[in-house]
């Protein structure tokens, strides 16, 4: 007999013999029995409850001994640390208020269902072992490798409780159904949601018509298709919002096609509902905040009642449309023909219209839609392939889908182009909208709530100022040699180091930006302050500490730079006048560890902070040289940094490190030093606004 219950030889449970049957395959079946039961001790526990709660009945009074020695014999189930343990929810409070501090140990359910967590995790990576450098699978890993099941169970519980770990963890699509259930054996709602979603009505969600742009109005498709459709869907994803097409089909009668991107990781939504956060619900329930705003904006568009609709959309956008669809009052308004859904988690249910047809297409190496499984539907078409490169994100991409469609799996796009037959014609109208969810403040509010402008570069407009809403820095400070600095300086008579005598500080900063309008990234900086360029005075630096960043005359001046993306290289190059070389690097700053590896450039960082003080945030001015003239750039942040002694931090380069960032930690003799300080903040919110181009 095997450890999985059958005889050798015999086939399991899904059909094929579980001697040739992936680790990968046997972790994630262990971790879906485990979770059914934990689901069936969860629902032991609340009629457990339920029995101890309710009133007594008649024949108990009657015999007070016999009721009591039930009542107690669930009590001791209830609270007993070998027992059930309370479960979550109204039960688990009203016992709270009931017994005080004798409410029994963590649910057993909980326990079982942290199990299961920890064997999906090891199913995730065994076949994608890069997610094992995502934040969120970081920080998530680290709460389950706590001693013992019930510390794991306290060390989630804080962490579905702590605002900072709430974005990283909604972005972990592929073990996102089990972080819902353990959330809810744990009784821990999200920070942002802690109350139930409002009822729906006439001012939850909404949709603002919004113009496009003449370059974006040049690329769309101008004739219907599922491959013109989905480069619609891209053109519009960066910026969150959805499109709205009238198509005149080849019988002449004009349908209408709505496209719903899904999130980017790593990237923020501009206070429009569908952000990684809202994946939370976006599979559980048809009243998400993304499909509550979609009415609005179709409403808007002047669709008729009873006309004819197709829905498509990616990722969340997909699933949003497919809870659309089964709004039995939606159906009721318009005849949906149509929902296309690709790379989509599949939502339980069916759609109100049993008409509607369903096409789903799924790339077996994208974990967004591989936990889930769909609803059986007599109008359903399931395209399934397996694509090139088993890498994710990457192959959750929208235009990986779209090469694949082309190269991959044509069959799929003809049978599904076939099925949209009545679409395959020219566009006569197309209408974007921002949807907005009025119920919640934008993302970042009131700090990054601001006005901005699209400065070109030559990877495209970049919105500015440049906004992150979630990043980790370390700023690692030593003490150099103030000729070395001015050495390394720019050869201009008025711009000098800033310091003490014969000694100034070199900042080497660490920034690992989770969450940006540039996307996720990691970047590295090496600067040295310098005085006001016109009028440098004694202590300049000293004295402008005490004043706001955007009044300050002296700031820093960036020697060199490296970035992980080439947006990033090129918004530091082109908008900040900074240089910049893209390199590979991993950084995690977010605990007392420092770690951070750049093997292209030859640098480490290693080492445990201390123990720290509260410091005041540290904004600058930064410069840099746009040709002969000097940029200059303002950097507000909003965090809690706090300031530990750097001995227990050691920077590390090779011997043959890479230039120029090498060569300038070379000159400054901290290639193998300490730092004096390090200051340190695991989160916080950051704007940079446009360079500012100055006469000298």
């Amino acid at each position: 007999m095997r450890a999985d219950g059958h005889a050798p030889g015999r086939p399991a449970p899904g059909g094929q013999d579980a001697d040739q049957r992936t680790t990968e395959e046997l972790l994630r079946d262990g971790a879906r029995e485990i979770a059914d039961v934990a689901e069936g001790v969860r629902a032991v526990a609340e009629r457990t409850a339920d029995a101890l709660l309710a009133p007594p009945r008649k024949h108990s009074a009657r015999h007070p001994r016999t009721g009591l020695t039930a009542r107690w014999a669930l009590l001791r189930v209830l609270t007993d640390p070998r027992g059930l343990g309370t479960p979550a929810g109204a039960a688990r409070r009203r016992l709270t208020r009931l017994l005080g501090a004798r409410r029994g140990g963590e649910p057993l359910a909980a326990l079982m269902a942290v199990t299961a967590l920890r064997l999906r995790i090891a199913a995730v990576l065994a076949g994608h072992p890069e997610l094992a450098r995502d934040p969120g699978m970081r920080r998530l890993t680290a709460a389950l490798g706590t001693q013992g099941d019930r510390e794991a169970v306290r060390a989630l519980r804080a962490l579905f409780r702590d605002p900072g770990a709430q974005r990283a963890l909604a972005a972990l699509a592929p073990v996102l159904t089990e972080l819902l259930t353990v959330r809810a054996l744990l009784d821990a709602e999200p920070p942002d949601d802690p109350e139930p979603a409002p009822e729906p009505g006439p001012d939850q969600g909404a949709a603002e018509a919004v113009d496009l742009r003449d370059r974006e109005k040049q690329t769309l498709a101008t004739e219907g298709s599922l491959l013109g459709f989905l480069r619609n869907i891209d053109i519009l994803a960066p910026e969150g919002r959805v499109l709205v097409q009238n198509v005149r089909g080849p019988d002449g009668v004009v349908r209408y096609v709505v496209q719903a991107p899904g999130t980017d990781s790593g990237r923020p939504r501009h206070g429009s509902p569908h952000d990684v956060v809202g994946a939370w619900r976006e599979q559980l329930t048809a009243d998400s905040s993304y499909t509550r705003a979609l009415r609005p904006a179709i409403e808007d568009h002047g669709i008729p009642r009873g006309a004819e609709l197709a829905l498509i959309g990616h990722g969340e956008g997909g699933t949003a449309l497919l809870n659309l669809a089964r709004d039995a009052a939606f159906c009721r308004a318009y005849r949906v023909t149509h929902v296309i859904a690709v790379g989509s988690p599949a939502p339980a249910g069916r759609p109100a219209d049993p008409r509607t047809w369903i096409g789903h297409v799924t790339n077996e190496h994208d974990l967004v839609p591989a936990a889930t499984t769909a609803a059986p539907h007599p109008e359903r078409y399931e395209a399934r392939y397996t694509g090139p490169t088993r890498a994710f994100p990457r192959s959750h991409l929208l235009r990986e889908y779209m090469d694949h469609l082309r190269t991959v799996a044509p069959e799929a796009r003809a049978h599904i182009d076939d099925a949209l037959t009545p679409y395959r014609g020219p566009v006569v109208r197309s209408q974007a909208y921002q949807l907005k969810d009025p119920a919640r403040p934008p993302e970042g509010h009131p700090f990054l709530t601001l006005p901005t402008a699209s400065v070109p570069t030559t990877t495209g407009p970049v919105g500015v100022p440049v906004r992150y809403q979630d990043s980790a820095a370390a700023h690692l400070c030593f003490p150099v040699d103030t000729e070395a600095v001015r050495a390394l300086l720019p050869d201009v008579p008025w711009m000098r180091p800033s310091g003490i005598g014969r000694r100034t500080l070199a900042v080497l900063s660490l920034y690992e930006h989770r969450c940006s309008t540039l996307g996720p990234y990691t970047e590295i900086a090496l600067s040295v302050p310098v005085d006001d360029l016109w009028r440098p005075r004694p202590a300049d630096l000293a004295t402008d500490l005490l004043r706001r960043a955007d009044l300050r005359r002296t700031g820093r001046y960036v020697l060199s730079s490296a970035v992980t993306s080439e947006e990033a290289r090129v918004a530091t190059r082109e908008i900040w006048g900074q240089p910049a070389v893209r390199a590979a690097a991993e950084a995690h700053l977010t605990g007392p560890r420092l770690r951070l590896s750049a093997p292209g450039l030859g640098i480490a960082v290693l080492g445990r902070l201390g123990p720290g003080v509260r410091c005041p945030e540290p904004d600058w001015a930064l410069y840099g040289r746009r040709g002969e003239s000097t940029v200059r750039t303002t950097v507000r942040t909003s965090g809690r940094p706090r300031l530990h002694a750097g001995a227990g931090v050691r920077l590390r380069l090779d011997t043959a490190a890479a230039e120029p960032m090498a060569g300038h930690l070379r000159r400054l003799g901290i290639d193998t030093a300490r730092p004096l300080f390090v200051v340190a903040c695991p989160q916080f919110m950051v704007h940079r606004a446009a360079g500012a181009v100055l006469p000298r």
